[in-house]
């Protein structure tokens, strides 16, 4: 992580690295202004993106700029390292209000992003 203000942390590849390696991928987003800790803690410029794969939903990069970015990276680097799904992040229980919860944010929207046939589930 990079302890600036604000913080950034990422772990895998960019989209950029992941184009040049022809790897079928969707992005899915959460802004701080989206997640209730934004507001609370003053921050809503922050981001959390999560990169994974469009057919087996393996998460492949995770990407923060924001408030406690440098903390929450650690979610990305247990989801690489495990080789999880983003549909973990839709089944997992959050604590309300926190910036983790943007963690299931950009899951959703990311899965709302693929063919109707498969974000169906996950309206």
């Amino acid at each position: 992580g990079i302890y600036t203000i604000p913080e950034i942390s990422a772990v895998g590849p960019t989209e950029e690295e992941l184009r040049e390696q022809g790897v079928h991928f969707e992005v899915g987003r959460a802004h701080y202004a989206e997640i209730a800790r934004g507001p609370i803690a003053g921050d809503t410029e922050g981001i959390i993106k999560i990169l994974f794969h469009r057919e087996t939903l393996e998460v492949l990069s995770v990407h923060i700029i924001g408030t406690h970015a440098t903390e929450l990276i650690s979610l990305g680097q247990m989801a690489l390292s495990l080789r999880v799904r983003i549909d973990y992040f839709v089944d997992t229980i959050f604590n309300y209000p926190t910036f983790a919860e943007g963690f299931r944010i950009a899951a959703l929207n990311g899965l709302n992003k693929l063919d109707d046939s498969l974000s169906a589930k996950w309206s």
